[in-house]
């Protein structure tokens, strides 16, 4: 009987979100809960806190 070949095509594209970009360095920017972080270049963007209610 003869084995089947797996199907070793093309990986799979992962599709990212888009993210805001770095000023300095036109990298993507890494955001966490309080501030935007270039990883490449270390430029911080704060996030403006909205007051409660």
């Amino acid at each position: 009987m003869a084995e089947q070949k797996k199907d070793k095509g093309k990986p799979k594209k992962i599709e990212y979100k888009q993210g805001k970009m770095c000023p300095k360095c036109n990298c993507k920017m890494g955001e966490h809960s309080d501030r935007l972080t270039c990883g490449k270049c270390r430029y911080t963007e704060f996030k403006k806190h909205e007051p409660q209610k």
